[in-house]
Protein backbone atom coordinates (compact mmCIF):
# COMPACT_ATOMS: atom_id res chain seq x y z
CA UNK A 1 0.00 0.00 0.00
CA UNK A 2 1.16 3.45 -0.35
CA UNK A 3 -0.04 6.65 0.08
CA UNK A 4 -0.06 9.72 -2.30
CA UNK A 5 -0.29 12.87 0.73
CA UNK A 6 -0.39 16.55 -0.94
CA UNK A 7 0.81 19.44 0.97
CA UNK A 8 -0.98 22.72 0.02
CA UNK A 9 -1.00 26.23 1.64
CA UNK A 10 -4.00 27.54 2.70
CA UNK A 11 -5.85 29.68 0.34
CA UNK A 12 -5.52 32.71 3.00
CA UNK A 13 -2.13 31.87 3.58
CA UNK A 14 0.46 34.64 0.89
CA UNK A 15 2.58 32.22 -1.46
CA UNK A 16 5.58 34.25 -2.30
CA UNK A 17 6.98 31.49 -3.93
CA UNK A 18 4.21 30.65 -5.89
CA UNK A 19 4.14 35.00 -6.57
CA UNK A 20 7.83 34.95 -8.00
CA UNK A 21 6.97 31.59 -10.57
CA UNK A 22 3.93 33.48 -12.08
CA UNK A 23 5.91 36.75 -12.79
CA UNK A 24 8.75 34.27 -14.43
CA UNK A 25 5.90 32.23 -16.63
CA UNK A 26 4.53 35.79 -17.57
CA UNK A 27 7.67 36.93 -18.44
CA UNK A 28 8.69 33.81 -20.20
CA UNK A 29 5.64 34.77 -22.28
CA UNK A 30 3.36 32.93 -20.40
CA UNK A 31 1.05 35.35 -20.34
CA UNK A 32 -2.35 33.58 -19.97
CA UNK A 33 -1.04 31.84 -16.42
CA UNK A 34 -2.91 34.12 -13.54
CA UNK A 35 -1.56 32.69 -10.12
CA UNK A 36 1.03 29.63 -9.18
CA UNK A 37 0.38 28.17 -6.01
CA UNK A 38 2.91 26.52 -4.58
CA UNK A 39 3.13 22.50 -2.71
CA UNK A 40 4.32 19.53 -1.58
CA UNK A 41 3.63 15.80 -3.19
CA UNK A 42 5.06 13.33 -0.71
CA UNK A 43 5.10 9.22 -1.71
CA UNK A 44 4.85 6.95 1.08
CA UNK A 45 5.17 2.83 1.01
CA UNK A 46 3.57 1.96 3.79
CA UNK A 47 4.39 -1.97 3.71
CA UNK A 48 1.72 -4.66 3.88
CA UNK A 49 -0.93 -2.73 5.66
CA UNK A 50 -4.89 -3.03 6.27
CA UNK A 51 -7.25 0.14 4.74
CA UNK A 52 -7.98 1.19 7.88
CA UNK A 53 -4.65 1.39 9.58
CA UNK A 54 -3.20 2.92 6.34
CA UNK A 55 -5.46 6.18 6.41
CA UNK A 56 -5.51 5.96 10.22
CA UNK A 57 -1.31 6.04 10.41
CA UNK A 58 -1.52 8.77 7.06
CA UNK A 59 -3.87 11.33 9.09
CA UNK A 60 -1.44 10.94 12.08
CA UNK A 61 1.44 11.49 9.40
CA UNK A 62 0.00 14.38 8.40
CA UNK A 63 -1.32 16.30 11.49
CA UNK A 64 1.84 15.40 13.39
CA UNK A 65 4.63 15.72 11.23
CA UNK A 66 4.24 16.16 6.83
CA UNK A 67 1.66 19.60 6.91
CA UNK A 68 1.62 22.33 9.26
CA UNK A 69 -2.28 22.49 10.11
CA UNK A 70 -1.97 26.72 11.06
CA UNK A 71 -1.02 26.68 7.40
CA UNK A 72 -1.62 24.13 5.00
CA UNK A 73 -4.00 21.67 4.14
CA UNK A 74 -3.67 18.12 3.15
CA UNK A 75 -5.04 15.20 0.99
CA UNK A 76 -4.07 11.98 0.41
CA UNK A 77 -5.32 9.02 -1.39
CA UNK A 78 -4.09 5.39 -0.71
CA UNK A 79 -3.21 3.15 -3.73
CA UNK A 80 -2.90 -0.71 -3.74
CA UNK A 81 1.11 -1.08 -4.65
Amino acid sequence: MRAHIHVTLKPEVLDPQGDAVTRSLKQLGHGAVKSVRIGKFIDVDLGQIDRNTAESNVQDFCKKLLANPVMEDFRFELVES
